[in-house]
């Protein structure tokens, strides 16, 4: 039955998720690459519908733009303004969340899908993986428009699932340094870092075109998505998972990316 459901949405044909051979494929991409791209995941219906629906809900996001360091947390003061822990980047996008998707959307569908949940978990070695137990933050889609980007940052989660909908005319595009960091150690990885920020060190580019699922690992790789250009909306679907259950975003988290607080 899951199976069935699925395959209405994602190429289960060129994407065999459950067959072991495709598995390990993937499995061992994403070990030894840091990231993972799995081209014409979803089906060509469902990527028109997937479209169209995001755009249907676009007046629902909430837009926010802020500053922070590439770290993700608050400035440092034992440290100088000048030192690269507390410079400081831009980040602007529209959001909305899953409590803003409808329940029949495919999105649901593939994020909740058995199947879908055993394929991720095997490739990232955890033996299940979890949603988020707020009901914000396990699929949010992010809307980025004209000027709009994704600062320079690593991730506080082990790894990210994204899948793209729908790709600007210029810009948008994803770029990263593998390894930068060791956060399990704490080390920073100031140098690197001064050089990527300063444009001392060339990124890598990872282009790939809509329908489009991609696994990365950002918690040691700095990354970024460069400043939308022109009047098409870049469309990415983030599909966020726990290795443990019960999990939700902080209150506070909530407010600062989507405007609003579960319970309130």
């Amino acid at each position: 039955m899951d199976q069935s459901l699925l395959k209405e949405f994602v190429n289960l044909h060129n994407c065999p998720i459950s067959n072991p051979s495709f598995v390990k494929k993937c499995k061992d991409s994403l070990k030894d690459d840091g990231v993972l791209t799995i081209p014409g995941f979803l089906r060509d219906s469902s990527l028109k519908e997937l479209i169209t629906e995001a755009k249907e809900n676009q007046d629902k996001a909430y837009y926010s733009s802020s500053t922070h360091n590439v770290y993700l947390t608050p400035n440092d003061n034992s440290l100088s303004d000048r030192h690269i822990f507390n410079h400081q980047v831009k980040s602007s996008k529209g959001c909305i969340t899953t409590d803003q998707i409808p329940n029949h959307s495919g999105l649901k569908v593939i994020y909740q899908s058995v199947l879908f949940k055993r394929f991720l978990a095997e490739i990232v070695n955890e033996d299940t993986i979890y949603e988020y137990e707020d009901p914000f933050s396990s699929i949010n889609i992010h809307y980025a428009m004209n000027g709009q980007e994704l600062g320079w940052h690593f991730d506080n989660s082990s790894f990210a699932v994204t899948l793209l909908l729908q790709k600007p005319p210029k810009g948008g595009i994803f770029e990263y340094v593998k390894n930068v960091r060791d956060a399990d150690s704490g080390e920073m990885g100031y140098e690197t870092v001064t050089k990527i920020i300063n444009g001392q060190k060339k990124p890598s580019v990872l282009e790939f075109d809509p329908g489009t699922l991609v696994l990365f690992r950002g918690r040691n790789s700095i990354h970024r998505v460069t400043p939308t250009v022109g009047d098409i909306t870049r469309l990415l679907v983030v599909f966020a998972y726990n290795s443990q259950p019960g999990i939700s975003l902080s209150k506070s988290a909530q407010k600062t990316f989507y405007g609003k607080v579960a319970g309130s």
